[in-house]
Formats: C-alpha cells, sequence, structure tokens
C-alpha cells in the first residue's frame, strides 16, 4: 500500500464530505446518512436530479464542489470505470463500490475489475460487490440499507466479506457499541489486510471483527496481527468454509491431515487470533475482551446460587481447556466460616440461597475467594426483568457484590445468564460500567473466556520471551511445479546431517541383506528401496523383527516375490536392512509440505497406523520453536502414552522436540525445493528419538 493509497483509505474513514453517486440505491443510503446525524458536506450525483436526501444533487462528478473523502458508488457496471477515473482525477478519497457485476462473474469480470482498479489510481477503492461501510464515530453511512447502531466514542471495528452479515451484527441486543462496519466485497484494490492494517492505529476502535472467506496474504496479514498484538487490539475471526477439505491431497499422509483449514487454524494460534464459529460467539467474546480485558491464563474462579449451574460450568469449561482449581486450604477455611452450613466450599463455589441478594456479605465471600490467584472470575445468573423488574434486585445484589469483588482483585471478570435472553439491556449497561462483561448464554460464555485466555496466553509468552516479530512468516513461494521423490535411504542420509536420528542401516543388493544383517546386530528390519514405491507396507515390501540371517534371506525373498505382483515393472536391486527399534513408548508422525499461501506448514500427531484412524494431530507453520512444538505435542491424545501410562516407561520428550525442531531446521534452509516431507513413524522412546520411515520430495 503506498503512503498516497495509505492517506486516502484513512480519508475515507473519517470523510468530512461525502458523495452519493448513483440511482435508488444511492438516495436510500443517502437518506440513511442524513438520518444518522451526519454533520460533514453530503452531496448527490446524478444527472436526472436536482436534490438527494434534501441535499444539492450534481449532473457530473467534475461538478462537485470540491473533493468528496468519500464516495458511495451506486451506478451500472458500464459506467463505473469511468466514474471511478473521474473521482481520481477530482481528487477523491476513496469510494465503497457498491456496483456488482466484477470478478465474481467469472473471467470478463475479472478483465472489467483490474479495469475498475488501474482506474482508481491511488484513490481507496473498497468493493466493488460490497454493501458499503458505516462509521458510527462520524455518523456516516455509506451503506443503502436499514441498520442498528448509533454514534459511539470507541468500540469495535468489524470487516465482513458478507456484506448483509454486517447489517445483521449492527442489530445485536448484546451490547455490542461498533465503531466501523466495513463489507470488503470482492476485495479488487483494498482486502482485508490493509484496512485492517489503518485501524490498528484508529484510537477509536478497541477490538476487531473479522468475517472472512479467504486471505489474499498472509505473510502481511499475520505483519498487521503482530502490529494489532503489541497495540493490544485483539481480533475476533469469523473463518467460513471450514468444512472443506481446502488442501490438494499429496502422496503423504500430511495432505489429508493439514487442509486449508486447519492451515488457517495454524494462522490464528501463532498469532493470538481468536477464533469463533458463529455470528453469536463472536459478539460474546467481543464484549469479553472490550469490556472485562483479557484474562493471562485459564484459572476461572467461578460462583453460581445453583448446585445444577455450578455442575454445567465445570464440565463445559472442562471440554475448552478451562480449569477451576480449588480454594487453597487459608482460602477455604476462610469461607467455611462466611458461608452458611449448607454451602460446600468449592469451585465453582455455589454460595447458596442463604446469601442469595444479600450484598455485603457476599461481598465478604467473593473477595476472600478472589485472594487466590484466578486468571478470570464468572457468576451465573440470569435475570426475571421479564417477569418483574422489582424481582431483580436480589440478583443486582449479588451482581454488585460481583463487581466489587472483581475491581479490588483487579481481575477480569464477567457475568452469564444459562439463556441468551435473560440479561436485559439495564443489566447489562450496569455490570458494563463495572468492567463486568455481560455475556449471553452459559456456553457462548465459556467460548468467549476460553478463546480471549488463548490471546492472554499469547501475551504472557511474550512478556517473558520479548519479540512479537519473531512470529512474522516469510512471504510464501509457489512450491516448485516438479518434485522428486528421493528413496528412502537418501532421505535419511539428508535427515541424518541435520542430527535426526535414523536406525543404524546399511543399504545393499539382495544377496548382501544377511550379512549386512549380521553386522548390524539383531532383530533387524528389511526393506525394498524405491523412489516411486510410496508407501511400502501395501506392496508387502517391508519385513519386520527379523533375527537370523535365514529369515532375512527369506524376507528378501518374499519382498521380490510381493513387489513383482505389486508393481510388475518396478526395480528390486536395492534393499535397505536397518536395525529395530523395538517397543517405542509411542509413534508420532511429523510432515512438512509447502502450501503457496501459507508456506511451510508443520503437521505433528499420533503415527504409524493410528494416523488416519484417529485423526490425532495439530499443524504449525514454519518457522517455530521448541515451546511451540513442545505445546502441540501437550495438545496430542497419544500425549498421555509418552508421559509413562499406568507404569510404563515415559518417552524423552526433550529429545523428541529437539529431533523435530531439526526437521524444522531442514524444511528452512531447504524452503525454495522441499515439495513434502513424511516422517511416519518418528519414534519416541526413553532415550530419544528416531526416524523409522521418510518420505522426501524435493523439488527439481
Amino acid at each position: 500500500m503506498t503512503p498516497e493509497l495509505r492517506a486516502n483509505l484513512k480519508r475515507l474513514l473519517a470523510p468530512r464530505r461525502v458523495a452519493f453517486i448513483g440511482g435508488n440505491s444511492a438516495v436510500l443510503a443517502a437518506e440513511k446518512c442524513v438520518a444518522g446525524g451526519f454533520e460533514g458536506e453530503i452531496w448527490g450525483v446524478n444527472p436526472r436530479r436536482s436534490e438527494m436526501a434534501g441535499n444539492t444533487c450534481f449532473a457530473r462528478v467534475e461538478d462537485l464542489p470540491e473533493p468528496p473523502d468519500a464516495v458511495f458508488l451506486a451506478v451500472p457496471g458500464s459506467v463505473a470505470v469511468e466514474t471511478v477515473a473521474a473521482l481520481r482525477d477530482h481528487g477523491c478519497g476513496g469510494a465503497v463500490c457498491y456496483t456488482a457485476g466484477f470478478g465474481e462473474l467469472g473471467n470478463d469480470g475479472a478483465a472489467h475489475e483490474r479495469k475498475l482498479v488501474e482506474a482508481a489510481g491511488d484513490m481507496a477503492l473498497v468493493g466493488p460487490n460490497c454493501s458499503g461501510m458505516l462509521n458510527f464515530v462520524k455518523s456516516a453511512a455509506l451503506w443503502p440499507f436499514d441498520h442498528g447502531g448509533g454514534p459511539v466514542e470507541r468500540g469495535v471495528a468489524f470487516i465482513t466479506q458478507s456484506g448483509m452479515l454486517g447489517n445483521t451484527i449492527t442489530l445485536n441486543q448484546r451490547s455490542v457499541p461498533f465503531t466501523y462496519v466495513i463489507s470488503s466485497g470482492n476485495q479488487a484494490m483494498l482486502g482485508v489486510e490493509e484496512i485492517l492494517d489503518v485501524l490498528v492505529d484508529d484510537p477509536h476502535v478497541t477490538a476487531i471483527a473479522l468475517y472472512i472467506e479467504g486471505l489474499r496474504d498472509v505473510a502481511q496479514f499475520a505483519d498487521v496481527a503482530i502490529r494489532a498484538l503489541k497495540a493490544e487490539k485483539p481480533i475476533i475471526v469469523q473463518k467460513a468454509g471450514s468444512s472443506e477439505i481446502g488442501a490438494q491431497l499429496t502422496v503423504t499422509h500430511t495432505g489429508s491431515l493439514s487442509g486449508t483449514d486447519e492451515l488457517y487454524g495454524a494462522l490464528f494460534d501463532r498469532l493470538g487470533i481468536i477464533r469463533v464459529d458463529s455470528g453469536v460467539a463472536m459478539l460474546e467474546a467481543l464484549k469479553m475482551v472490550t469490556i472485562a480485558g483479557v484474562p493471562e491464563g485459564r484459572r476461572v474462579a467461578a460462583f453460581t446460587c445453583s448446585g445444577g449451574d455450578s455442575t454445567m460450568l465445570a464440565d463445559g469449561g472442562e471440554q475448552l481447556g478451562l480449569s477451576f482449581p480449588e480454594p487453597t486450604p487459608e482460602v477455604a477455611a476462610e469461607l467455611v466460616e462466611l458461608l452458611p452450613p449448607i454451602a460446600a466450599v468449592g469451585n465453582p463455589l455455589d454460595y447458596t440461597t442463604p446469601l442469595w441478594g444479600h450484598e455485603d456479605p457476599l461481598d465478604k465471600v467473593f473477595k476472600a475467594t478472589l485472594r487466590d490467584s484466578y486468571d478470570v472470575a464468572l457468576m451465573v445468573q440470569d435475570y426475571p426483568t421479564a417477569v418483574s423488574a422489582e424481582g431483580c434486585a436480589p440478583y443486582h445484589a449479588d451482581a454488585r457484590a460481583f463487581i466489587s469483588a472483581t475491581q479490588a482483585a483487579g481481575v477480569p471478570a464477567a457475568i452469564c445468564s444459562i439463556l441468551p435472553e435473560n440479561l436485559d439491556s439495564g443489566t447489562r449497561e450496569m455490570l458494563s460500567a463495572g468492567h463486568v462483561a455481560p455475556l449471553q448464554g452459559i456456553n457462548d460464555a465459556l467460548i468467549a473466556i476460553s478463546g480471549t485466555a488463548g490471546l492472554g496466553e499469547l501475551r504472557a509468552r511474550l512478556r517473558d520471551s520479548g519479540d512479537a516479530n519473531a512470529l512474522r512468516l516469510p512471504q510464501a513461494a509457489p512450491p516448485p511445479e516438479k518434485g522428486e521423490v528421493l528413496n528412502e535411504w537418501d532421505g535419511k542420509r539428508k535427515l541424518a546431517a541435520y542430527d535426526v536420528p535414523v536406525p543404524d542401516g546399511r543399504l545393499t543388493d539382495a544377496a548382501g541383506a544377511p550379512a549386512a544383517a549380521q553386522e548390524i546386530g539383531f532383530p533387524v528390519v528389511v526393506k525394498l528401496v524405491s523412489a516411486v514405491l510410496a508407501h511400502k507396507t501395501e506392496a508387502g515390501a517391508v519385513h519386520v523383527g527379523l533375527k537370523a540371517a535365514t529369515e532375512v534371506s527369506d524376507a528378501v525373498t518374499a519382498i521380490i516375490n510381493s513387489a513383482a505382483k505389486h508393481a510388475p515393472d518396478l526395480a528390486v536391486d536395492e534393499f535397505l536392512v536397518e536395525r529395530m527399534i523395538e517397543r517405542p513408548v509411542a509413534e508420532l508422525l511429523v510432515g512438512i509440505r509447502s502450501d503457496p499461501m501459507f508456506g511451510l506448514a508443520m503437521v505433528v500427531g499420533s503415527g504409524g497406523t493410528l494416523v488416519e484412524l484417529i485423526g490425532d494431530a495439530v499443524t504449525i507453520l514454519l518457522p517455530t520453536d521448541s515451546e511451540s512444538i513442545s505445546r502441540a505435542i501437550e495438545r496430542l491424545s497419544v500425549s498421555t502414552l509418552m508421559d509413562g501410562y499406568r507404569g510404563g516407561a515415559a518417552a524423552d520428550k526433550i529429545a523428541l522436540i529437539e529431533t523435530i525442531m531439526s526437521l524444522a531446521r531442514f524444511a528452512e534452509d531447504n524452503r525454495d525445493t522441499l515439495v513434502e516431507l513424511d516422517v511416519n513413524p518418528l519414534a519416541a522412546t526413553p532415550d530419544g528419538a528416531c526416524a523409522l520411515d521418510v518420505l522426501l520430495r524435493m523439488g527439481v
């Protein structure tokens, strides 16, 4: 983005003069702008009208008395290019192009869209095929539909690739104030990345929400997200298309485990971006970060006035990785003195109905509990406002005590209702004024807390380790069009040069296999060496657990016969004899491939036969570090085995992490030529790790 374009985008986002160009849609947008109370100049442009929404209408762009900062463009597609060129020549800041009929129509439309961008020059162009822009700071509505929202000083910015979702979000009854709603449309010139880049610096913006179908430039997006992280402006994303396979399947298992959605998930995890799966969850997360703040971890102090509520919190929170630590003995003893005899000390704490509505005793209970160290406090209450406003008095007393205690403790706090509709606007305003997030719906509340805690954990790690710039991603390049699969022997030699442990092995012909086995020491594994046989097991080209030279000789003969049936033209003149790694603690998969958008992506998962059976895998974008790999391993179900399951041996996780980092370094050093790497299984043993099978494809 050029400095001129950036300056014009700022003009578009904070206009003093706006113009509406076109017919009925432009008129509707102009009327919404007038009704919203915009205090700057408003002009219309239409040769058939003398006024638009009560303001002067000019015949041509050239007739406008001054260059507009922002334009709502709703002219026919046939004249859109020349109109944009006229706006550029007139010194316009930017335009939101409501007009459709461009790239969404295929090749001809895409060519027309390119002409539109060329005509804009350094004028900021949002769209085409977008709903427009709402600016609630300036009360500037460049939007032809009825919408909610109202004037604000500070609040959330929302960029959406679905125009009507922008409209829907403004109508929320959840007390989320919006500063901007921007429909990005086809993103012909300005994508989510560029708009986000300017909003990060806007002092009116407290957090940014995104609804995206995809990104144009992942590395640029990462750079902007890092700036948002440094500015402590949380980003919440709803990513559409999670059901698509995404990544093209390859000859390795990696492709099937790391499709496009997994890559987006890895990107969001890396950058501390809070991912949600619905507009409702987005609004709740926005309330949490903007009203209460971002928890630094997942330790929750929970309060209810019902055993059932406590159980729901514990069950739902555990599934999301939240923890409810029990009070320390000192705090527990104090709570015994403060609580009624029928109350049991615990977390979640059911303080029981004898204390319900009694503000001073509850204030003491809450403050005593929060003397222990927690990352966030949560209380459950449903307010019966629809039945009786007076009936809410006891509930509000509880809420005031909760506000007092959480403010004193300096801990992010929320009150959630079980049913979304049971938190009325008046109560939401009261809680928000006390910096307690009013969350609507217990499940969405827990999702919001869990998601925001992930951001808090990243912030805490960065405070300890330093540089957020380490999260940057290199600009991705298309992987080599042609790739050559190395045979297993050559692949292992390349990895061994990077200190990746491989079994002691010999490359030999059929006749020399028994002697090679005796030299290595039994038991051994015998494999056919072939660059064209990606998966040897299916071809009967692997024999394991061989304990004598005669068994090795028989295995070689069996492999030759099986390979002849499986692939008659396959060469069977080389064999790999390796020392067998017996009974590893666990088997993992480590796969790395080059993606044209995301660059190098690593999958770490359960290996061997489990890889496709249970899909236990985590995706990480490279470059990475040992701590990120450690966290990925801990997320795997197979991690339990590596800790020494039921008295069994434990794996050397430090050595395992070092081995995976060596694989990452190999990939980084060969970024320009690596197509894909598949180590499956990677044996985790009590004294290290070992790459038992390797498939490596390099560009030629």
